[in-house]
């Protein structure tokens, strides 16, 4: 079979593709043949070696996956031969085929299609787990979403919209934004051309931010917080802007603000039954057309690089995904 290989750390175009022996499936586990794979922006950090995850050369990147179980191994017997899957792995799903445990497996219902599907987990399970989960946000609070056009972003976006938040997102460009008012944004901050404070006090109105969603970091994360309200949250997402910020934490006493840390691969492992109960929610808010899960592009796996490539500049606006 085929599989997208990282042999040496480095950049996209490192990446080669090589035929590898199929796996089979071990005690509790399924082979699932991919029909979409998707990815992330942290697959980029990943390929370089700057990931906390530093998986043994070679592997494949590529966190999740849509595919049919071809095999069972021992002991997997909840599922059957001829099921959709979603798989969640980590990181390998970039191949024609995989061995999985069925504990990371998760069934698609027929109302929501492979490429919904693939990149379900980690974008929107990460957004749900925070705005949910950790932020408890409310119908009627307001959102304040950075990077609201990327991979985890647009899945705030339109999570923070289907729960009854006013959703603001803030991107930096008026086409980023007008796809952040199609999946469901309240208003939009162009931060290129308005401070992020100045912009987020005026939106915010009387009644201020309740909650932000920061999965960039750096220069942006310290205006934002400084617009909460009194007991407002503050998400730690990520920091695609490349710098982890050092907030004052005399901002958090002040306003009584809540900083919550979202890592939800650490959720998956430690709180496996709110996980399962995330994913049912999010398939079934897809399957009734209250999710889009947004698709940025579909590559081919020998096109890999180049999509790799769009994430790396931060250029996409939703989900990459590749078809083996």
């Amino acid at each position: 079979m085929k599989a997208l290989l990282c042999k040496a750390l480095g950049g996209p175009e490192d990446l080669v593709i090589e035929e590898v022996p199929d796996p089979v499936p071990g005690p509790g586990e399924a082979l699932v043949r991919v029909t979409v794979a998707a990815l992330n922006f942290f697959d980029t950090l990943i390929i370089a070696g700057r990931y906390q995850v530093k998986p043994e050369l070679p592997f494949s990147p590529g966190a999740e996956a849509c595919g049919v179980i071809e095999a069972l191994g021992p002991g997997a017997e909840a599922f059957r031969v001829g099921e959709r899957v979603i798989v969640h792995l980590g990181y390998g799903a970039c191949r024609e085929r995989v061995a999985a445990p069925v504990s990371g497996l998760t069934r698609v219902p027929g109302s929501v299609g492979d490429e919904q599907a693939a990149g379900l987990s980690v974008t929107y399970g990460t957004s749900l787990h925070a705005l949910q989960d950790r932020a408890k946000l409310q119908p009627g609070e307001t959102l304040a979403v950075l990077g609201a056009t990327g991979g985890v972003g647009l899945a705030a976006v339109e999570l923070g919209h289907a729960m009854g938040a006013r959703v603001i997102a803030c991107a930096s460009s008026a086409e980023k934004l007008d796809l952040a008012r199609a999946h469901g944004a309240d208003l939009t901050l162009d931060y290129s051309q308005e401070p992020l404070r100045d912009g987020l006090k005026r939106l915010g109105g009387d009644a201020g931010i309740d909650v932000v969603y920061d999965p960039v970091g750096g220069a942006y994360s310290e205006p934002a917080l400084r617009s909460l309200n009194w007991k407002g949250r503050f998400l730690v997402v990520g920091f695609a802007a490349g710098e982890i910020p050092k907030i004052p934490l005399n901002l958090a006493l002040l306003k009584g603000i809540d900083i919550q840390g979202v890592f939800w691969g650490a959720f998956l492992k430690r709180e496996p039954e709110g996980h399962a109960a995330n994913q049912a929610r999010l398939l079934d808010l897809v399957g009734t057309g209250r999710l889009s899960a947004k698709v940025h592009g579909v590559y081919p796996l020998e096109e890999a690089a180049a999509a790799l490539g769009i994430l790396a500049r931060r250029e996409a606006m939703g989900k990459v995904l590749l078809r083996p």
